[in-house]
């Protein structure tokens, strides 16, 4: 009975941590949360990986041979207000799968938590390693079945921004014996054009209008975006956009959809025009359908696409 409350204790602080808010934590802008300047300066070593991968996952049988592949989705992404790194796995068999990966600037080590719903377990598993070269190499302690000391050895490799490799295999412990029993193949699903990634952020910014986010709204836009709403004067800088998306007590957003017509990028601007639609309800219940027409000048900022001008009006 102890030892459940202790894990159920600690597995409710992982997740209350991990999903703590900050200004690096995730937001419909930035689904994948930040990396926090302040962070040790190897949580940057899983950068390459951040986003989602369309994976091949294949692993051995009980006799040795290899079962057929199945395909994998892997997530990555910053935690803990972009202090560490969490990943999660669904495998087209249902089994699900996950990790909460923390360098301890102490030890100067990687420990990674690991969790997974066909093998629930009291303790979540640690492992320790870091970065080798080009990759990142992890190990736990584990016999062979002869009982042979040895490690479970995990290995990522060509870690790209298109995608990566992951190795895992028994090593016995001078690693001159190895037994691969599990090779996953990822290809970066967000591995977007430029205009993919601008068309991913229109899609964002309508669902956190929808939501009434107007934090996340207020982050779509550069330091000095301005916006140029119809019959009112030039709105400019973040605080002042915050205040306008902010609704008023007792409105709500329905529906929310931005068509646009033609996105040009020219190296670090870009420019869309297009139409919009949505509807709205005030504090009395009052339902109100819009549309209209917009222009917005985009500016590429540390490889993340912010509107800098956004311009519309009704029809």
């Amino acid at each position: 009975m102890l030892k459940a409350l202790v894990y159920i204790s600690t597995f409710l602080t992982i997740v209350f941590t991990a999903t703590a808010q900050g200004p690096y934590s995730a937001t419909a802008a930035n689904p994948y949360g930040k990396l926090n300047p302040d962070a040790p300066k190897e949580v940057a070593d899983y950068a390459p990986l951040i986003g989602t991968c369309d994976c091949i996952s294949t692993s051995r049988n009980q006799d040795g041979s290899w079962a057929d592949s199945q395909n994998m989705t892997w997530k990555w992404s910053y935690i803990m207000n972009g202090t560490a790194v969490q990943d999660e796995t669904l495998k087209e068999d249902g089994s699900h799968s996950g990790s909460i990966r923390q360098f301890i600037a102490d030890s100067s080590k990687w420990y990674v938590h690991y969790y997974s719903n066909r093998g629930p377990t009291t303790v979540l598993p640690a492992w320790e390693g870091g970065k080798r070269g080009d990759s990142i190499v992890l190990y736990r302690e584990q016999q062979a079945p002869n009982g042979m000391d040895g490690y479970y050895r995990i290995t990522f490799s060509e870690m790209k921004e298109t995608g990566f490799k992951w190795l895992g295999e028994w090593v016995d412990r001078t690693e001159k014996i190895r037994y691969p029993t599990w090779k996953i193949d990822c290809k970066k699903r967000l591995a977007f054009s430029e205009e993919d990634k601008i068309r991913e952020k229109i899609r964002a910014f309508s669902a956190a209008y929808m939501n009434a986010d107007a934090v996340s709204i207020a982050g779509f836009y550069t330091s000095d975006g301005k916006l140029f709403p119809g019959g009112r004067d030039v709105i400019s800088g973040s605080s002042a956009i915050l205040d306008y998306w902010t609704l008023p007590e007792g409105s709500r957003n329905l529906y929310h959809k931005i068509s646009p017509t033609e996105i040009r990028i020219f190296s670090n601007y870009a420019y869309d025009y297009g139409y919009y639609e949505g509807s709205i309800t005030n504090k009395k219940g009052k339902k109100t359908d819009f549309e209209g027409k917009y222009v917005i000048v985009w500016k590429k900022e540390n490889g993340d696409w912010k509107i800098l001008l956004d311009i519309w009006n009704r029809n």
